[in-house]
């Protein structure tokens, strides 16, 4: 045996249980709509010359954060931000947090809110008549910081 600790299956965080809450104008959304969600920060990063090196430097410099999910098409939360900039020119900016908590896992709760959030596309109305399934939309868009106020424990072994 190599004494190499593993992972315990029940430390794979379900991610059902997880919270979506937008903040639009000071009001707050419990965003339960959400069926999934991804957010990521690509850093950017420049080549750097050297001189008297073959090789190329690299150094890290800005980034930029993405959003992406899917929401059931039952909410106008969202029509609602681009009916208002279609008619007043003011796009408004919001947070939004997300908290995974699973209770089977040793690992806790972690919380992430996405500051300086704006939507990038729209879905204004659509249907599908005869699939019998219920309806959805695609929601993306960017973000300019976060804040982490919880983190996911340390597994026994890291």
């Amino acid at each position: 045996m190599s004494g190499n600790s593993t992972m315990v299956a029940n430390d794979a965080v379900f991610g059902g249980l997880a919270e979506c809450f937008i903040t639009i104008d000071g009001r707050r959304y419990n965003f339960m709509s959400m069926t999934d969600f991804e957010s990521t920060w690509e850093v950017k990063i420049a080549d750097i010359p050297i001189l008297g090196q073959v090789g190329m430097g690299h150094k890290a410099a800005g980034g930029k954060g993405t959003w992406s999910g899917t929401a059931h098409y039952n909410q106008s939360v969202f029509r609602m931000m681009a009916d208002k900039y279609q008619k007043t020119g003011i796009m408004p900016y919001f947070e939004m947090q997300v908290s995974n908590e699973d209770p089977t896992s040793t690992v806790g709760r972690q919380t992430i809110i996405h500051r300086g959030c704006l939507c990038d596309k729209f879905t204004l109305a659509k249907f599908q008549a005869g699939e019998g399934e219920a309806l959805d939309e695609e929601l993306s868009g960017t973000f300019e910081s976060w804040d982490i106020p919880e983190k996911f424990a340390d597994m026994e072994g890291v």
